[in-house]
């Protein structure tokens, strides 16, 4: 495994794989089984899957694809949507789940991260932080996909996060979000430069430069590609697709 591991983020609406903009636009690429099989094949570090919509629908996650997602899948699994109980993540974990991914149920209810971590261990649990500017410049953490924001900064929440058990944190730019316009290197230097646990970047990732930016100056400790993952190059067509093992070596030592 990387040192600074390089992962695919792959979203799902329902059991359909697709790609959103700026956490807007949902196009559709795929199947999920289909996409897990081919980066089987190119030996990519982790995998994270979102269900973006099942906490918005009030849905709880679809244990059944979770199942077969994760009997498919040869490398660590990280999974987020829709968690918001311990039974939830305990089920998820049973399934073979690695890791579990709360962003709605982090903001609202903080004890969950610990109690989860109290059991599984913190390195089973990511926060997921999703951000944006207002209207006056001002980058502010928002939940319920990026609609309401909660007044806090992300280098605070994000060291919140990290006090109340979280093992690792996943940082969003809304802004940046499948843009290819690269990663938002600031924010995340200000939050590595506050916190003890692992960083994965996300959010806006076009090229393997952009990869290398925000680990050497971000200080990020993992990068998740979207974009890249299921797009042939921007403006093109569906692709699932990763960078090559040996040209990751080359930007990141």
């Amino acid at each position: 495994m990387l040192e600074n591991r390089v992962m695919p983020c792959l979203l799902m609406i329902d059991s359909g794989l697709y790609k959103t903009v700026q956490f807007k636009k949902p196009g559709y690429v795929g199947d999920p089984i289909n996409a897990i099989k081919i980066f089987n094949d190119k030996e990519v570090d982790e995998l994270v899957f979102l269900d973006i919509t099942a906490t918005e629908k009030k849905k709880e996650p679809n244990f059944k694809l979770i199942e077969d997602i994760a009997s498919e899948c040869f490398m660590p699994l990280a999974y987020g949507g829709g968690i918001s109980t311990l039974d939830q993540a305990k089920r998820i974990y049973e399934i073979g789940v690695e890791k579990i991914a709360l962003n709605n149920a982090a903001i609202h209810n903080p004890k969950l991260i610990e109690d989860i971590a109290n059991i599984y261990g913190s390195q089973a649990v990511i926060v997921s932080i999703d951000y944006k500017k207002n209207v006056w410049g001002k980058v502010l953490v928002h939940g319920q996909r990026g609609k309401k924001s909660i007044g806090k900064t992300p280098e605070v929440f994000a060291k919140e996060m990290e006090q109340a058990g979280a093992g690792e944190l996943l940082i969003t730019s809304i802004d940046r979000e499948g843009t290819w316009q690269g990663l938002d290197v600031e924010v995340l230097k200000n939050i590595t430069d506050k916190v003890d646990i692992p960083v994965i970047a996300n959010g806006g990732a076009g090229n393997l430069q952009h990869v290398e930016a925000v680990v050497k100056q971000g200080g990020a400790s993992a990068v998740t590609l979207g974009s890249m993952s299921v797009y042939q190059k921007q403006g093109l067509g569906v692709l699932i697709n990763f960078p090559k093992r040996s040209d990751i070596l080359k930007v990141l030592n």
